[in-house]
Formats: structure tokens, sequence, C-alpha cells
């Protein structure tokens, strides 16, 4: 706003310096004072017309660095945003890596301890059934030697 005000006072000033060599240089001649005022109006009004196309100018200008300033940003922001992406992939790609390993061992552990439940259950039914063999010849031998006569059956009262 200051600058635009300077522009202009500048401008009615040379103007106004200029019509007033043209006087100074011409005595002898006699001006007319509507003349020399239609005179100094004219150059005021081309001042004027100069400084409006100055400011336009200086609009335009500013409004070009503007632009620049602008776009400048916006690579700088797409530059940011390319480099957030790509941090969060490089995350997520060791988030899922890690994932995956976890996965991984917790199906090892899940097998081993499958395995173990396997064998224990095989010992416990191999147990069993030897245990029920052992049992069957125990009672089977008994039967027999109740059956021959040669033995007593335990826990008989007569």
């Amino acid at each position: 706003m200051v600058n635009q005000k300077e522009q202009v006072k500048r401008a009615i000033k040379q103007a106004e310096e200029q019509a007033l060599p043209q006087e100074a240089g011409a005595p002898e001649q006699v001006t007319d004072p509507l003349t020399e005022l239609l005179g100094r109006a004219q150059s005021a009004y081309a001042a004027y017309v100069e400084a409006q196309k100055e400011v336009a100018n200086a609009y335009r200008g500013r409004e070009q660095q503007l632009e620049r300033s602008c776009k400048e940003a916006e690579q700088q922001a797409n530059s940011v945003c390319e480099v957030a992406v790509e941090q969060a992939l490089r995350v997520r790609e060791k988030a899922e890596q890690q994932a995956e390993e976890a996965c991984r061992k917790a199906k090892e552990k899940a097998m081993e301890v499958y395995q173990e439940s396997v064998g224990q259950a095989s010992r416990v039914r191999k147990e069993t059934i030897d245990q029920s063999w052992k049992v069957r010849e125990e009672s089977a031998e008994q039967a027999w030697t109740v059956f021959q006569g040669n033995g007593v059956v335990e826990g008989r009262t007569d």
C-alpha cells in the first residue's frame, strides 16, 4: 500500500517536473492558465495511468511469486508424504516379517506339544494294554488254579 502511494507520488512529481521546464524554457510565450492547468491535468492523468500499470505489474509479479511459493510448498508436501509412505511401508513389511516369524515359531511349538502329547498318549495306551494283559493273565492263572482244585480262592469263608 505504501509502495503504491509512493509510486503515484513519484509519477505525479515527474509529470510536474516535466511541465515546469517547458514553462521555464519558453518565457516569451504567454500561456493561458486554463491551458496550463489542462496540460498539468493531462500529465497527472498520464502519470496516474502509468502508476496504475506499474501497480498492476507489481500485483501480477506478486501473484506469480505466490504461485511459485505454493507450487514449491506442494512439492515439499508431496516429497514429505512420499517419504512417510515409504517409511510406513518398511515398518509394515518389518511387522509382517516379525508376525510370520512368530507364527512359524508358534507352529513349531504347537508341533512339539502335539508330538509330546501323542507320545504320552501312546505310552499311556501301551501301559494300559500291558496292565490289562497282566491282569488277564493273573485272572486266567487263578481261574486255572481254582479249576484244577489246587488253590484256594482268596476272600472265601466257608
